[in-house]
């Protein structure tokens, strides 16, 4: 397979996992960006490369990666010797950083329902500001459930996995 192909292949899985973010509500810019981020193979970027990577604007990266940061998707770092910002992945645990690490925000949530409840009068939106509070509560716990257990089993899935990859016949 030629270098084009690959290439070729490349992003049209990038466009292919973005609009499953995209499904799941993240911008189509930003989604396209990470998906790059996460099936190419250079350990980091700058924006001035994912744009060239993607054919898009420097402006469009920049706006995607920053809402990237903020969300913590991507870790935003310096090339040694440059003055280059450059985004990468949390490649030790890309996932489980994505999908299980939220307790910050689950409690703010519940943080934010407990002042409600203190300070509004009792009434329906008042008790749904208790169901709130508890659900948070509930999914945080879980959340620290699933990571141990995530934790557990990573290694040993991630091997399956790639033997599984290994085992497959070669695409044409």
């Amino acid at each position: 397979m030629g270098q084009d192909t690959e290439r070729k292949d490349v992003l049209e899985y990038v466009e292919q996992f973005a609009a499953i973010l995209n499904d799941s509500g993240l911008q189509r810019m930003t989604a396209r960006v990470f998906s790059y981020v996460l099936v190419d193979d250079a350990d980091t970027y700058t924006a001035a490369e994912v744009a060239e990577g993607l054919g898009i604007s420097l402006a469009a990266v920049s706006g995607a990666v920053r809402e990237l940061t903020t969300a913590g998707l991507l870790i935003k770092g310096r090339r040694p010797s440059t003055r280059a910002d450059v985004y990468r992945l949390n490649d030790d645990d890309i996932w489980g950083s994505i999908m299980l690490d939220r307790s910050p925000v689950i409690n703010r949530y519940r943080d934010l329902a407990l002042h409600g409840i203190e300070t509004l009068p009792e009434g329906p939106g008042r008790d749904r500001l208790v169901q709130t509070a508890a659900f948070m509560e509930f999914v945080d716990h879980q959340m620290a459930q699933m990571r141990r257990r995530w934790n557990e089993r990573r290694t040993e899935l991630v091997a399956a996995y790639a033997a599984r990859s290994r085992a497959a016949p070669p695409r044409e």
